[in-house]
């Protein structure tokens, strides 16, 4: 499989299964991929739906983006942090989002755990402290570093759950701590 496709309107772009054809996917390789994100909000939303994801099509998340945001309060962690176990039971039976109670509750506990940090530390200062070195043109694109193994262990320490190496690095690329859009995908040009 070559490392890039074509998309409709003639730009080379990072060959991931099913996105070609695919408007919502497209949409997201294009714009936010690999793109700076910045606030807790943001980011507790990124650190959230990679989380999800884990065993799933990241296509299946992008379809319930939505639903996962009014769910979630918009990913404030203040609001999320206060939830529970009602608000588990009704997470359980909204059909507009992955209904996993453990990914459920590590989200309102990953919520806790931001406002819990410690003075002067925020997910983006974490995240920050532990930004991969940037992979070689052409060199394969890892599932995960020795950056985002040590920023898991970091997040575990802190009291963060469902947090493991794979997850922490998918939340580095698409947080734009790593530029992993393949050599000649259009985008990788402009980060």
């Amino acid at each position: 499989m070559s490392d890039l496709a074509i998309g409709p309107d003639g730009k080379p772009r990072c060959n991931w299964p099913g996105m070609v054809g695919n408007e919502l996917y497209l949409q997201y390789h294009d714009q936010e991929w690999g793109r700076p994100v910045h606030g807790e909000a943001k980011l507790f939303e990124r650190l959230s739906l990679e989380a999800f994801q884990s065993g799933l099509s990241w296509l299946i998340i992008l379809r319930k983006r939505e639903a996962f945001r009014a769910a979630f309060a918009g990913f404030d962690p203040a609001v999320v942090a206060e939830y529970g176990e009602a608000d588990v039971a009704r997470l359980m039976a909204d059909a507009g989002i992955v209904r996993n109670s453990l990914k459920i509750k590590a989200t309102i506990n990953n919520a806790q755990a931001i406002l819990a940090l410690p003075q002067g530390t925020s997910l983006e200062s974490l995240l920050e402290q532990h930004r991969p070195a940037p992979r070689a043109p052409g060199a394969p694109v890892p599932a995960a570093t020795a950056e985002s193994t040590a920023l898991a262990k970091t997040l575990k320490k802190l009291g963060f759950r469902f947090v493991g190496p794979t997850t922490a690095y998918a939340m580095m690329q698409a947080v734009g701590l790593t530029n992993d859009h393949q050599t000649g995908c259009w985008v990788a040009d402009e980060l």
